[in-house]
C-alpha cells in the first residue's frame, strides 16, 4: 500500500492508519490527532482512484471508520488541514480536495429538490431547531441555543430589509415555512412563500395553520420563474445554491421583475471564498442533485448585469459550522431509532454530509454572504446602524421564548429551550 501522499503532506498534527491486518502507520505528530481504521484490503486505492466520489461511498459501505476515541470529524479536519493546500492544484490531489470541501452540489429543479427535501419529516425534526429553519444560524453569542440562534437569524434578516406593517414579502424557497412565518408572526407583514418541495409545503401549510396565521401567510409550490406578482420585499435564504451557474443572470432579473420600485431584497447563500469548486460526485449522487456554490465574483458579476444595486454585502464567517455540529449532535442523539428504521447505511451518509460540511466552514473555504439588492440605491439607509438599533441580543433572545412557548402550545408539549 502506497503512503507516500501521507508522507509528504501530513505536516499539521498527527494521522494513524491502521490496515485491515492491524498494521499502524503514524504520519505526523502532535495535535489534531486522528486514527484512521481501513477495514478492506483496497480501499484506499479505490479511494484515491476517484477520491470526490469514493471516499464518502468507502465510509457508506463500511469500508473504513475511524478509531475508538476518534471522531469522523477529527479524521475529516486533518485529512482537510494537510491534504487540501497540497491538492488544490494538481490532478486527482484537486479531486480529493474538491470531496473534502464537499457541500458543492445542491438541487436546481423540482426533482432534485424532492430528492433531499421530501425525505420524511422525522429526519429534519430530529435534527433542526423547533420551528424548522434549514439553513445557517446566526450565533451572537457561541454559547446560545440552536433555536435562539435561528430566531437572531430570522430577526437580522428582518432588521436588514427594514420591514414594515402592511408590506408584500416574496420568500423564494420558503422550505419549511420558519421564516415567512416568523416575519408575519412578528413584524406585521403578509407573505407567500414559494417552494418546489411537497413534503415542505405540507409542513409549512400545517404549521401556518397551527399559529393561526394562514391569513397573512400563503404557501405555493411553484417556481421563481413562473411566479409573477410585485413585492415590497423579497428574500430567499438557502435557495440560490440550487440555482445553478447558468442561472444567475434570471434569477436576479426574477427578483428585480418581482419587486417594487423602493422594494429591497437579501439573499443568503453558501458561499466560496475562493475559486468555485466543480460539483462533488458523492453530494450528487446522495444528497444534493446538481447546483452550485457561488464565489463573489460570480454573484457581482450577475447582480451588474441585471442593473440592480448592490446596498450591502456581509460574510457570515463560522456560524454555519456551529450550526452543522449542532444539527449531528441532534441526530446522533436519535441515531439507533434511524437506523431501526433506514438503516446502518443511511445513517453513515447522513453523517458525513453533516461532518464534511461542518469541516468546510471551518477549515475549507466556505462562508455565508448575504446580498442586499435594490432596484433604487437609496431605498436602503446609508449606513448599517439601522439594522442594529432595531435588534439587539436582548429582543432576539425575548422574541426566541415567545415562539418556542407558541409553537409548545400549538403542540401540546412542554415548553424547552433546547434539546437535550
Amino acid at each position: 500500500m502506497d503512503f507516500g501522499l501521507f508522507e509528504r503532506f501530513v505536516r499539521h498534527g498527527e494521522l494513524t492508519i491502521v490496515d485491515h491486518k492491524d498494521r499502524r502507520r503514524v504520519f505526523g505528530a502532535g495535535e489534531p490527532s486522528a486514527t484512521w481504521h481501513l477495514r478492506t484490503p483496497f480501499v484506499l486505492g479505490k479511494i484515491l482512484r476517484n477520491p470526490e466520489l469514493n471516499l464518502g461511498e468507502t465510509y457508506l459501505n463500511g469500508e473504513w471508520d475511524v478509531a475508538e476515541g476518534t471522531t469522523l470529524h477529527a479524521l475529516l479536519t486533518l485529512l482537510r488541514i494537510n491534504l487540501e493546500p497540497q491538492l488544490r492544484s494538481d490532478g486527482w490531489h484537486r479531486r480529493l480536495a474538491s470531496a473534502l470541501v464537499s457541500w458543492n452540489s445542491l438541487a436546481a429543479s423540482r426533482r432534485n429538490a424532492s430528492h433531499h427535501y421530501d425525505m420524511d419529516e422525522p429526519l429534519f425534526r430530529a435534527c433542526l431547531d423547533r420551528e424548522m429553519h434549514y439553513s445557517c444560524a446566526y450565533f451572537r453569542e457561541p454559547d446560545i441555543s440552536l433555536e435562539a440562534a435561528q430566531q437572531a437569524k430570522a430577526n437580522h434578516i428582518a432588521a436588514k430589509l427594514s420591514l414594515q406593517p402592511g408590506q408584500k414579502v416574496l420568500d423564494i424557497g420558503s422550505g419549511w415555512g420558519s421564516l415567512a412565518l416568523h416575519l408575519a408572526e412578528h413584524f406585521g407583514v403578509s407573505v407567500v412563500g414559494i417552494t418546489l418541495s411537497s413534503e415542505q409545503l405540507r409542513v409549512a401549510r400545517e404549521a401556518a395553520a397551527a399559529r393561526g396565521l394562514s391569513d397573512k401567510v400563503q404557501f405555493h409550490l411553484e417556481d421563481y420563474r413562473n411566479h409573477h406578482a410585485t413585492y415590497d420585499r423579497i428574500v430567499s435564504v438557502g435557495m440560490f445554491e440550487h440555482v445553478g451557474r447558468r442561472n444567475f443572470r434570471r434569477f436576479f432579473g426574477a427578483v428585480k421583475a418581482l419587486l417594487a420600485p423602493d422594494g429591497i431584497a437579501l439573499v443568503h447563500t453558501i458561499a466560496s471564498e475562493g475559486r468555485p469548486a466543480p460539483t462533488n460526485a458523492w453530494i450528487r449522487r446522495h444528497v444534493f442533485p446538481g447546483g452550485y456554490i457561488p464565489s463573489m465574483s460570480d454573484v457581482a458579476n450577475a447582480v451588474e448585469r441585471t442593473g440592480l444595486s448592490s446596498a450591502d454585502v456581509e460574510v457570515l464567517r463560522g456560524h454555519y459550522a456551529i450550526t452543522l455540529k449542532e444539527w449531528h449532535r441532534r441526530f446522533h442523539n436519535e441515531r439507533a431509532s434511524f437506523a431501526a428504521s433506514k438503516g446502518e447505511r443511511f445513517c453513515r451518509m447522513w453523517e458525513f454530509y453533516l461532518v464534511v460540511s461542518q469541516t468546510a466552514f471551518e477549515v475549507g473555504d466556505l462562508v455565508v454572504h448575504h446580498w442586499l439588492l435594490a432596484k433604487d440605491k437609496f431605498s436602503v439607509p446609508t449606513t448599517r446602524d439601522y439594522q442594529y438599533e432595531s435588534e439587539s441580543f436582548e429582543s432576539s433572545a425575548k422574541v426566541a421564548n415567545h415562539s418556542l412557548r407558541s409553537i409548545a402550545a400549538s403542540r401540546n408539549e412542554p415548553n424547552r429551550e433546547q434539546d437535550g
